[in-house]
């Protein structure tokens, strides 16, 4: 069966089409800048990489295109519309209402509405994204898989905030977490390097990237993890604070005389290693910066690894134990020297890591020694094949 990924963000949309048998990407690609100008960049197996401009007012357009890009005769994926077996959503919120993914129908899409207000820049996108292929692909099954479903594992003494009870009650604030599909996806590859069951393992991933997320797996289930109500708790990312004094929100906001909006913009968007650098928030600039003597891209370094290294320590805590700990996402499995600057904490936990086998990246690899009493590994995420997965499951049952 091919299933077709699609991941939609406030203006662009990714996509892949992959065969559930072989697993195999058919097809892949992105749109960008849907309601301003729009731009295709488009790949199927085999052919090179084609970059179209279309004007994309709406999600409804940049999904037209990408149908008809797989159609095309010369360098589509498949020869017509009738070869997609399924479509898998990825949906950011899904609230307290979804365990698991599910098949969407008018009752999921309205669930996914009423936890819209938890994650405003996504879930509207989301569900845009829904409602486009529901409208060019009468018929075809469709699937949502959360970010926040594989979360839902969470005992009570992790997710809940130390607040009235009321506003878990009333309005159900508390940790939801995020980036499941992916520490999911990574937790149970690494079962299978390790050649471990999955249930029998503790495991820490860190999911390193502009946004970033520590997650503790036991028994094959997530039991903690550092988002929180929103992407903005646990480390320090990109551009987003991560965990901070709530004083620091008056603080500033009575110095600067900013209104919730503006202080709000300043911790998601203008914080994290870019606001400690004030270089970049791409962790690549941040290391070149870093490496040619900028003090401050250093620290913001320094930060980083330190936030990664105080969730590991938590973590191995909150299970009694660690048996792997799994870096991935774009610096996780591309900077070794990210992993050093965490692993060189580690020593407490029997942790060694292999110096030859930690300078490769991208690829799925035990970068401990032989003797490292906790296994590290390195794990690409697949959250595409993830998805794709989990939607072909759903279908076929």
């Amino acid at each position: 069966m091919n299933i077709l990924v699609i991941n939609c963000g406030s203006s662009s949309l990714k996509f892949q089409l992959i065969d559930s048998a072989s697993e195999e990407v058919l097809a892949k690609g992105l749109c960008e800048r849907i309601g301003i100008d729009g731009r295709l960049v488009y790949q199927s197996e085999g052919n090179e990489k084609e970059i179209t401009k279309e004007h994309m007012p709406t999600h409804t357009e940049a999904v037209k295109l990408v149908l008809e890009a797989l159609v095309n005769p010369k360098t589509g994926a498949i020869s017509s519309l009738d070869e997609i077996g399924a479509v898998g959503h990825r949906i950011v919120h899904g609230g307290e209402a979804f365990t698991e993914s599910t098949l969407i129908t008018d009752e999921v899409i309205a669930a996914v509405e009423r936890v819209s207000e938890l994650a405003p820049l996504h879930n509207p996108a989301n569900l845009i994204g829904i409602e486009a292929c529901q409208k060019l692909m009468p018929g075809v099954p469709m699937a949502a898989v959360f970010d926040t479903a594989f979360h839902q594992t969470m005992p009570a003494e992790a997710y809940m905030y130390g607040i009235p009870y009321k506003y878990y009650s009333q309005f159900k604030v508390r940790k939801y977490g995020f980036h499941g599909t992916s520490h999911s996806y990574v937790s149970k590859h690494a079962a299978d390097m390790l050649g471990q069951p999955y249930e029998s393992l503790k495991t820490i991933v860190c999911h390193l990237g502009n946004g970033a997320s520590v997650c503790a797996v036991k028994n094959g289930k997530s039991v903690d993890t550092s988002m929180g109500l929103t992407p903005l708790e646990g480390l320090v990312m990109g551009t987003r604070s991560g965990d901070i004094d709530p004083s620091v929100i008056e603080y500033i906001a009575e110095k600067e005389n900013f209104e919730m909006e503006h202080i709000m913009d300043v911790l998601n968007k203008k914080s994290g290693v870019y606001g400690i650098s004030g270089v970049s928030s791409d962790f690549r600039d941040i290391e070149a910066a870093a490496e040619a003597g900028d003090e401050r891209a250093a620290l913001a370094q320094d930060v980083f690894c330190y936030r990664v290294v105080k969730y590991i320590g938590a973590y191995a805590a909150a299970m009694n134990g660690v048996d792997a700990i799994c870096f991935t996402a774009g610096l996780g499995e591309n900077s070794g020297e990210t992993r050093k600057k965490i692993c060189d904490y580690l020593g407490y936990l029997g942790v060694e890591l292999d110096e030859e086998a930690n300078k490769r990246r991208g690829e799925d690899l035990v970068i401990s020694t032989e003797s490292s009493k906790v296994k590290v590994l390195m794990v690409p995420t697949n959250e595409e094949l993830a998805i794709a997965r989990e939607t072909a499951a759903l279908v076929q049952k």
